[in-house]
């Protein structure tokens, strides 16, 4: 048989793992591993744990009710995955000529750069990998609608002072709603002002706090109010009702935490995104505290570095 050409008449039945697969963001394979607690095996950045999934912010994503297929052939392979879905994203780990081929033979799914802002896609988008020549493992349903959990923005090289902007993009759509004209923001560690950037642009005005001053392109921008102080000094009642708190001040996470419960206690901030940024060593005892918060969302964005993304509310 012609492993290219030739396929059996009917497509091997799929055989329930009875695990989930969680791919870890990108160098934090043992943050990932430490989060989920007991796991079954660790392939490169597929970490397989038995049973349903668990919460893992750690994870840049989740394949739920995976299922083990052994393929006779190429085309074998694609007509397998095509009798599940028809949309799939290849995690290629070995054999890669062979895995490149099977997805060659499978539908095309548009992979081209998201503009901000944008809804989240509808349509639903497996995961599948290939564990050696003959075995494909494979998961129908993930839990990010974006290939391996990255999101492809159209990049705005010229107005924002750096990069951070990506980061408050990313957390926006996850979040599935942004701040609009009419919104009052507060960004706190707004230095040289990416956040800020991205807030204004959407139509909302912004009160930045920052003890450093913004890069002076924004400082200019008409519905920018500066507040040249630490964030750690402002008392909720000093600021007033914000629709949206955005935080990416460099802290520990303890102290993050307080911030936050301030705020939360006051009732005066309807909306949080906030980043966790770790210093030498992941602090999971915090990242949990934040997890247990009702409502909320912890997750790596892929954007994050070695810090995570805590939202509030999250849908």
């Amino acid at each position: 048989m012609n492993d290219l050409t030739d396929a059996p008449a009917t497509a091997p039945a799929p055989i329930p793992l009875g695990q989930t697969i969680y791919l870890a963001a990108d160098g934090f394979v043992d943050d990932l591993v430490a989060e989920l607690g007991d796991v079954a095996q660790v392939d490169g950045r597929l970490v397989f744990a038995d049973g349903p999934a668990r919460p893992a912010a750690w994870a840049q994503n989740i394949w739920f009710d995976p299922v083990k297929i052994e393929i006779p052939s190429i085309k074998g392979g694609a007509k397998a995955l095509r009798g599940i879905q028809r949309n799939w994203a290849l995690w290629s780990q070995r054999h890669h000529r062979r895995a490149s081929l099977i997805q060659e033979n499978l539908p095309h799914v548009s992979s081209k750069p998201v503009e901000f802002p944008s809804a989240l896609p509808t349509a639903p988008l497996g995961s599948w990998t290939l564990l050696d020549e003959s075995t494909i493992v494979a998961a129908a349903r993930c839990s990010s609608p974006y290939r391996h959990g990255e999101i492809p923005f159209i990049e705005n090289r010229t107005a924002p002072p750096n990069r951070a902007y990506l980061k408050l993009w990313e957390a926006l759509t996850l979040f599935g709603e942004q701040p609009g004209p009419g919104d009052r923001c507060l960004d706190l560690g707004a230095c040289p002002g990416g956040w800020t950037w991205v807030l204004h642009e959407l139509g909302a005005s912004v009160v930045s706090v920052d003890k450093a001053p913004l890069d002076p392109a924004i400082a200019r921008l008409p519905r920018v109010e500066i507040r040249q102080e630490s964030a750690f000094g402002l008392k909720p009642q000093d600021v007033g009702p914000v629709d949206w708190l955005c935080c990416d001040v460099i802290c520990y996470p303890t102290r993050l935490l307080r911030l936050v419960r301030d705020w939360m206690d006051s009732g005066l901030a309807k909306r949080f995104i906030c980043t966790l940024k770790f210093q030498a060593a992941t602090d999971h005892e915090t990242a949990r505290a934040f997890a247990a918060i009702p409502g909320g969302r912890v997750l790596h964005l892929s954007q994050n570095k070695h810090e995570l993304t805590w939202m509030w509310p999250a849908r």
